[in-house]
């Protein structure tokens, strides 16, 4: 049998804990930002807008939005070169994020 367990749900309503929850996502290895960490962990995870209440939440607990990659770049950088992201794009940057080129990284 392949697929999985349980069906895809779609439409289902995030409460404020369970997005809240992502905070609290720990990256598996040391070397990983635990800022950018959460902040894509929650990118891959959320719809827009359970995307924008999260980056509320991560800057009222004084998070940093700027964190970077292994590569040095923010998850702006990331969320700028998905055509179908913009709704993402435009929430971090209303809260203050930047590129890695505007940050001057």
């Amino acid at each position: 049998m392949s697929g999985p367990d349980k069906p895809k749900v779609i439409g289902e309503e995030w409460s404020d804990e369970r997005v809240k929850s992502f905070l609290a996502i720990t990256p598996y290895d040391s070397n990983i930002n635990p800022d950018f960490n959460a902040l894509i962990k929650a990118y891959q995870a959320m719809i827009a807008e359970d995307f924008d209440r999260f980056v509320g939440f991560f800057v009222e607990a004084g998070r940093d939005l700027n964190a970077v990659d292994e590569n040095g770049e923010t998850i702006l950088d990331l969320v700028s070169r998905h055509r179908r992201s913009t709704a993402y794009a435009e929430t971090l940057r209303k809260a203050g994020a930047k590129t890695m080129a505007e940050a001057g990284n």
